[in-house]
């Protein structure tokens, strides 16, 4: 056991006592030592009552002859740090949680890894972690909050809160009714019950064989939650139990490869995730090895369908639907009739994708589309190209309404409180182009989501009438022509820096294109007096990560050398 370079030999006695004095008996030196990735932390709805859960899982792995030891990440609630300079810290939180988890894991030689993420960065940083420590390890997310509801039974979610506030300033419900949203659109613990970021992090994970069946759907605070709770524990000291050889076959980057990346973009598309999904499968993958270009993903794209719809993309269909549908194996064996998935990838539960979900069938045809009758024939994100995003920018396809092809005027803003004025200000008007700049992770620094101003602009009713390119992020409930990850960013000279107030741009998602229709020439001469801007910065964590991050279209991952 890897544990045993802690615990056995005379000259591990000093290693022992300290164990000794945690609780440790003598006969629990020969068991498997089980690190338990907790994510609990008390301010995030997703995350409260993981405490409980982790009681839960130790409880498990104790009754299975294995010794758990807990440990904890931190967490940061993007909903809560969104629209202030909180969200600065969010996706630089990533890099903390990966650090930390390998940290842990590698310090005290554990042999395996039960990990418990739910909410935002969490999911994809203990996975990166994971990744370097590449010891068996079973995933298991706290699960999905139920959507709340309206007292006429409408049903609502976090989504509906963000988008009222812009509804609000357009005067069009009042104080009481945004209100009534505000105390009902979160109704229990658990991740934001629509396809937003979290949830579709937890779905990817199913796609990627490194969580359990009914993962990403089976609702937080249920029974059914905890036997998967008690499923994912006693599956992972089964995995530190086994032989050296076969548990070689189990570790973390065996499981999670190519393939598994590959798999994870073909569901994602097909149930039109959110587009922060690009930038952590692609962090992911910089993680395991795998040599993906985000060009990649249109590829994979053309080749899935989108069936099923879910909010905020369609706001009457939450992850209790989907899971009451036949869950998200259900869409896996649906799609793969256009043999899109790599279905002999090893899952950790010991089968392969394929056998996953060979007995998986679809419940609710209304939920989950047949692959005959798909919103799309395509998945539910896009990579655009052209002058202004050389190295890719990203959309939700999913969540678009009005237009595919869109020509406007850029109206620009240097900051998204710049626009948050400019948008309830009245500066943006039916056909223009919202260009929201330096909020990339270098220029924010740390990629603010932009979940604000989209919801200004769908809340105003200028959803269909106005788009908006940014070199930052979205939220997995944002919806309508809205572009981000545009790189390179305006911080490191992207030509989003150097876009002009009235300058045309061609937005065409169909054909993948995103392009500033100004003169070579203007271009050049913009160019030769541009300046980047560099916010002032009191954090010494930021400026350090200002630093060292890479642009979007490679995952914003760290770059030391």
């Amino acid at each position: 056991m890897r544990s045993d370079e802690i615990k056995k030999g005379y000259d591990r006695a000093p290693h022992r006592s300290l164990l000794r004095a945690t609780g440790i008996k003598e006969e629990d030196f020969d068991k498997p030592f089980i690190g338990v990735a907790n994510s609990f932390i008390e301010i995030i709805p997703g995350h409260f009552y993981l405490n409980k859960v982790a009681e839960i899982i130790k409880e498990e792995i104790r009754a299975q002859g294995c010794i758990p030891f807990e440990f904890n990440t931190i967490g940061v609630d993007d909903g809560i740090a969104m629209g202030h300079d909180g969200m600065l810290y969010s996706l630089p939180s990533r890099e903390i949680i990966a650090n930390s988890v390998e940290t842990v894991m590698n310090a005290h030689k554990l042999d395996a890894m039960i990990a418990i993420p739910n909410c935002d960065k969490i999911v994809p940083g203990m996975i990166m972690g994971a990744l370097r420590v590449n010891v068996p390890t079973v995933f298991v997310s706290g699960g999905p909050m139920s959507a709340g509801e309206l007292g006429d039974g409408t049903p609502i979610d976090l989504a509906t809160v963000f988008e009222g506030v812009g509804a609000f300033e357009a005067g069009e419900i009042t104080q009481e009714q945004l209100l009534e949203m505000e105390c009902n659109a979160c109704p229990s613990g658990g991740s934001c019950s629509g396809m937003f970021t979290a949830n579709s992090m937890n779905t990817l994970m199913e796609a990627m064989g490194i969580a359990l069946p009914g993962n990403g759907t089976i609702l937080a605070l249920t029974k059914e939650r905890e036997e998967l709770f008690r499923k994912a524990a006693r599956r992972v000291c089964e995995l530190a139990k086994m032989e050296q050889a076969e548990q070689e076959r189990f570790r973390f980057r065996n499981i999670l490869n190519d393939h598994a990346v590959h798999n994870a973009f073909v569901i994602d598309m097909a149930m039109g995730g959110s587009s922060n999904t690009v930038l952590h499968m692609l962090a992911i993958a910089d993680e395991a090895g795998v040599d993906f270009d985000i060009a990649d993903i249109n590829a994979i794209s053309k080749n899935v369908s989108h069936i099923a719809k879910i909010s905020p993309s369609l706001t009457t269909v939450h992850m209790e639907d989907i899971n009451r549908a036949g869950g998200v194996s259900a869409v896996m064996k649906e799609i793969n009739k256009r043999q899109a998935l790599l279905e002999d990838n090893l899952t950790v539960t010991g089968e392969t994708l394929l056998e996953r979900i060979a007995d998986a069938q679809i419940l609710d045809p209304e939920i989950i589309h047949p692959i005959e009758n798909p919103y799309s024939k395509v998945g539910g994100l896009a990579i655009l190209f052209g002058n202004l995003a050389e190295q890719g920018a990203v959309i939700k396809t999913a969540g678009i309404v009005g237009e595919r092809r869109f020509t406007g005027r850029a109206v620009c803003f240097n900051s998204q409180d710049e626009a948050i004025a400019g948008i309830t200000g009245g500066k943006v008007k039916a056909g223009d182009v919202v260009v929201l700049r330096y909020e990339g992770p270098r220029g924010g620094p740390g990629m603010q989501e932009m979940l604000s101003p989209t919801s200004l602009i769908m809340g105003m009713g200028l959803g269909e009438s106005v788009a908006l390119i940014t070199d930052g992020r979205f939220s997995g409930a944002t919806r309508g022509l809205s572009i981000g990850h545009v790189s390179p960013e305006a911080a490191e000279g992207g030509l989003i820096a150097l876009v002009e107030d009235g300058d045309e741009i061609l937005i065409d998602v169909d054909q993948y294109i995103l392009e500033l229709n100004v003169p070579e020439e203007e271009i050049a001469r913009r160019r030769a007096a541009f300046t980047p801007i560099k916010k002032p910065l009191q954090s010494r964590w930021l400026r350090q990560y200002r630093a060292l991050v890479t642009n979007a279209s490679r995952g914003a991952v760290l770059e030391a050398e």
